[in-house]
């Protein structure tokens, strides 16, 4: 596959080998993000009954400097603007449309959340007529809610992606600019006005969406590594400097909700860093073992995102109302604990992904499926955010549970199945470490080292 050309539009490219490393990549961050939770949530019950959180890993005086290094955030939404923008331009040159993309964007990651929520609504229920303190049922909802904030930003980022992309066809610098002079001007702005700074769920997240598509047609891979290097220092050396004067914190944890410029330096500094470090990381997605395990968990990855938390609030709950003896958070029992904890999590999502993982598989229907009106997939998309955005103003409660499971399952309802319009094609080529694909015509792939990223389908769960 060859890369853009410098002037003129995008050209809109065919199905072609699947990138691996992509797929890695994203294993990499769910994994992450899944040990430090563990490592984060921390109930602790008082003498007088009552209960509180800590956040015993964000508590360390070294969690600053080593969060700078792993906020993988950016990242995920690096990776998913490369996948997000392959997919549409699948769909298009299949026939598909702009209001068919949203329909299936939103169905894949609507049906996995719609059962989380009314799962936790029941339980958190079950717990309150069991005799729980309704302080300790609202705090396990709270913990149990926080990755909600994700679905809404990543959901508003991936359904502009078709007009995004026809921005960035035309002028994919000045799109990847005016976004992130829209960032800059909101974080400028939100001192006076403070509910501002949300807008940023949607432009912060959609600029580093862009790179991902800067990524998709080779724009990185044009630069030398030098190039590459001075990127990544660059990013770090302005992020250092903006933090260091005090207009941003330097937790990136803080800087997180409601996010800032502070994680758009990130990505850049991550997206030049991924394409420092394809060639290795092309040897390791090669390895057969290494391929399986991504390709088992790629297929359940929203199931994995959204129950692990509650999964882990949970069991944490529970094991406060038993006589077990609990280390105090943040002694050195409690850190050689968190392994044990995590098998646990990791226990308890096996029948979890058992009984709803298959919600994550596209729900396709015959191509004789009447398509949704485009004010049916808009409407959807509204009764989602409705509850979401309730949720990051005012926080979780029992009862915005129940109503948003009601909004999600009304949405999957409105949003029906989606019919197939784009043929069924063989198998795709895996992508060899050497560049090679196995079953290709020849020629190196466009993921390989000093390529482009290729357009063809990854095993991310969130892509249709």
């Amino acid at each position: 596959m060859s890369d853009v050309e410098e002037q003129g539009p995008a050209p809109e490219r065919g199905p072609v080998e699947r990138d691996l490393v992509i797929d890695l990549v994203r294993f990499f961050c769910l994994a992450l993000v899944v040990v430090a939770h563990c490592m984060m949530v921390s109930p602790v019950l008082h003498e007088d009954g009552t209960v509180s959180t800590e956040n015993t890993l964000g508590d360390q005086d070294w969690f600053e400097p080593v969060i700078w290094i792993f906020m993988i955030m950016p990242l995920f939404f690096v990776t998913g603007g490369t996948t997000g923008l392959q997919s549409w331009r699948r769909l298009k040159s299949g026939g598909g449309t702009g209001v068919e993309f949203a329909q299936a964007r939103l169905l894949r990651l609507v049906r996995p959340a719609a059962a989380l929520l009314a799962c936790m609504f029941s339980g958190l229920w079950a717990a309150l007529l069991l005799g729980v303190d309704r302080q300790v049922v609202q705090l396990m909802a709270t913990g149990a809610g926080m990755p909600l904030w994700f679905l809404a930003a990543y959901l508003a980022a991936q359904l502009n992606i078709p007009l995004l992309a026809r921005f960035h066809a035309r002028a994919p610098w000045l799109t990847f600019a005016a976004l992130a002079a829209l960032v800059m001007t909101v974080d400028c702005l939100r001192g006076t006005v403070p509910l501002l700074a949300y807008a940023n769920l949607v432009f912060l997240w959609c600029t580093v969406q862009q790179l991902g598509f800067l990524m998709a047609d080779g724009h990185f891979s044009r630069l030398s590594r030098a190039a590459l290097v001075a990127l990544v220092v660059g990013a770090n050396l302005l992020l250092g400097a903006v933090a260091g004067l005090g207009l941003y914190s330097g937790n990136m944890l803080v800087n997180l909700n409601p996010p800032n410029l502070c994680l758009l330096l990130l990505a850049v500094s991550q997206a030049a860093v991924l394409q420092l470090f394809r060639p290795g990381l092309g040897w390791v997605s090669a390895v057969r073992w290494v391929r399986a395990i991504v390709a088992v968990a790629g297929r359940r990855s929203m199931t994995v995102y959204l129950w692990h938390l509650p999964l882990l609030v949970a069991m944490s709950g529970l094991l406060l109302l038993t006589d077990i003896a609990k280390p105090a958070a943040g002694t050195a029992a409690w850190w050689w604990a968190r392994p044990l904890v995590l098998l646990g999590v990791v226990g308890l999502l096996l029948p979890v992904l058992a009984l709803f993982g298959r919600l994550e598989e596209r729900p396709t229907a015959s191509g004789h499926t009447r398509n949704r009106p485009a004010i049916v997939v808009v409407t959807a998309a509204v009764v989602v955010f409705i509850p979401v955005a309730d949720a990051a103003f005012n926080g979780l409660t029992l009862g915005l549970l129940g109503g948003g499971a009601a909004c999600f399952m009304l949405a999957v309802l409105l949003l029906g199945r989606i019919p197939e319009r784009i043929p069924v094609r063989p198998p795709a080529p895996i992508q060899r470490a050497g560049g090679q694909a196995r079953g290709a015509p020849g020629g190196t792939v466009g993921g390989s080292a000093g390529g482009a990223l290729p357009a063809g389908p990854t095993s991310a769960s969130v892509e249709p």
